[in-house]
């Protein structure tokens, strides 16, 4: 008998999933990531450990979104840059337009040793934003 912990993470199926329904319906669908080590982006975008990434297929070319990572290569402030993101650093993804998406939490050790969980983003476009660049309406966590 198989138990829950024995089958891979819903995570990347729904990420992919969510990627193909903004594509569909016209949508800019958007990635919030908390930045570790393990996160190669542009680090002069990232705001309070976070940073938002443009996914669409016009900001990004050789996207690939499998189990473990999330890879593109992008131009930021006009430099090309290759972005790899392990997908249990994706925070949330969502259509910039209506902010209709998905959040999701991510495992941190405080100091302390004892984990915690967040799913909150900052948005910062892979482009340089708008002087009024739109904040992500709050995403509720389903379990």
């Amino acid at each position: 008998m198989m138990h829950s912990t024995d089958f891979p993470s819903t995570k990347p199926y729904l990420l992919r999933a969510i990627y193909e329904w903004c594509s569909d319906n016209g949508l800019t669908p958007y990635v919030a990531v908390k930045v570790d080590a393990s996160v190669r982006v542009p680090m002069e975008f990232v705001k309070d450990g976070e940073i938002v990434l443009n996914v669409s297929m016009d900001a990004t070319s050789a996207l690939q979104m499998d189990n473990d990572y999330i890879s593109f290569k992008a131009r930021f402030g006009g430099q090309p840059r290759e972005i790899v993101v392990p997908v249990d650093r994706v925070l949330a993804i969502y259509a910039r337009e209506n902010g209709q998406g998905m959040a999701f939490p991510i495992s941190e050790v405080d100091a302390g040793g004892k984990g915690t969980e967040q799913a909150r983003a900052s948005v910062e476009d892979s482009e340089s934003p708008p002087p009024t660049a739109p904040q992500r309406p709050g995403l509720r966590r389903i379990k």
